[in-house]
């Protein structure tokens, strides 16, 4: 009989009761073991390096295969980091080109401010130098 008073449904052994039902501790049993295989808490995984550069991430894109392949990490693990990565090199990228350009954008601000100095300053010559043809 079930919880809810409905007869099992699984098949009986010789003794007339399921497996689970003839062995209680059992189902317990496996249920901690599948609790402690499905759990977050992995042991014995080296830490992710910083993830601050497309070298980095190449690096642990290769670590994580040779892992996989291995047997060390789980390939659920594995594909659930993927995007994340994919996200973080993304970022890496977008970030590079922002530095870029702003300092494309600084570059150009101070050689419009160099020539308008220099333009001011041939003004401000020809005004109090006299040329040669004022002689």
């Amino acid at each position: 009989m079930t919880k809810s008073g409905k007869p099992c449904r699984a098949a009986a052994t010789e003794g007339g009761l399921c497996f689970f039902h003839a062995n209680p501790n059992k189902a317990v049993e496996l249920g901690r073991i599948g609790g402690k295989k499905n759990g977050l808490l992995r042991v014995g995984l080296d830490p992710l390096p910083n993830l601050d550069n497309a070298i980095a991430i190449r690096d642990t894109v290769a670590r994580l295969l040779s892992d996989v392949y291995s047997g060390k990490l789980h390939p659920r693990i594995a594909a659930g980091l993927a995007p994340l990565m994919h996200l973080q090199l993304r970022v890496l990228e977008k970030t590079e080109i922002e530095k870029r350009l702003g300092k494309l954008e600084r570059l150009m601000r101070e050689g419009i401010m160099e020539n308008r100095k220099a333009s001011a300053a041939d003004e401000m010559r020809e005004k109090v130098e006299p040329g040669p043809d004022s002689a």
